[in-house]
């Protein structure tokens, strides 16, 4: 089995502002305000025009997989085994570039929650406290299905369930400063798999990789892909 990590590294290439870099979003405002359940219950509005502005970019028609969600969709059907995305990122460029075996640990920008009925669906809408639910009527009980700081991401256990059973570990466009997700290598590595960083740069856990090659994810990842799959096709890697 293939395990794949991805972070914002891999959509910044397709316009996306990340998260952490120096002139990311945190840059512009707080993240205690806007992805935080406290702050959500302090001024929700607030954090409905965050993410409603990180929507309407997502779903502006200038945001398109580029050729690392393409590479990775590529391996999953060419691969002769079991490929698992796990996504850190909240947009939908996997799904778009064809991949379709993606968990989204950290959840979907384009789904929203109802507090009250717990019914999760699917959202391209901007979304306000008076935005009633779908499913249930109720008022001010909509949020984005989104894990906020705080909370714990999404599917774990399938998570875990992969590493360790994984031969190969791969990280792309991470920054090693999220957990859990920083700690994914070195649960792979104890179940034996083999570690590979593709990034811009080195992250804060290039150490604990075994291999790594850096650069532009758009050049770097479909180059490994292409390598990988010769491999695999003379029965190197199985």
């Amino acid at each position: 089995m293939l395990a794949i990590l991805t972070g914002a590294g891999i959509s910044k290439e397709s316009g996306l502002d990340t998260f952490r870099d120096a002139d990311g979003l945190w840059q512009k405002v707080r993240m205690e305000d806007v992805v935080t359940p406290e702050g959500f219950e302090r001024d929700p509005e607030q954090s409905h025009n965050f993410h409603n502005a990180l929507r309407r970019t997502l779903l502006s028609g200038s945001i398109q997989p580029n050729a690392a969600h393409l590479a990775l969709a590529r391996l999953e059907k060419e691969y002769p085994g079991e490929t698992l995305v796990i996504t850190q990122n909240i947009d939908d460029l996997h799904e778009r570039g064809g991949s379709r075996n993606v968990l989204h640990m950290h959840g979907e920008l384009l789904r929203i929650r109802c507090r009250k009925c717990a019914a999760v669906m699917p959202w391209t809408e901007d979304l306000f406290t008076s935005t009633p639910c779908p499913k249930c009527g109720a008022a001010g009980s909509l949020r984005p299905n989104i894990v906020w700081f705080g909370e714990v991401p999404f599917f774990m256990s399938e998570i875990e369930a992969a590493l360790r059973r994984c031969s190969i570990f791969v990280s792309i466009g991470t920054s090693g400063n999220v957990y859990p997700a920083a700690q994914f290598c070195v649960m792979a590595r104890h179940s034996g798999a083999r570690t590979v960083e593709l990034n811009l740069e080195p992250s804060n856990q290039a150490r604990v990789f075994q291999e790594s090659d850096y650069g532009p994810a758009t050049k770097v990842v479909p180059a490994w892909v292409e390598n990988l799959l010769k491999i695999s096709c003379i029965g190197v890697v199985n």
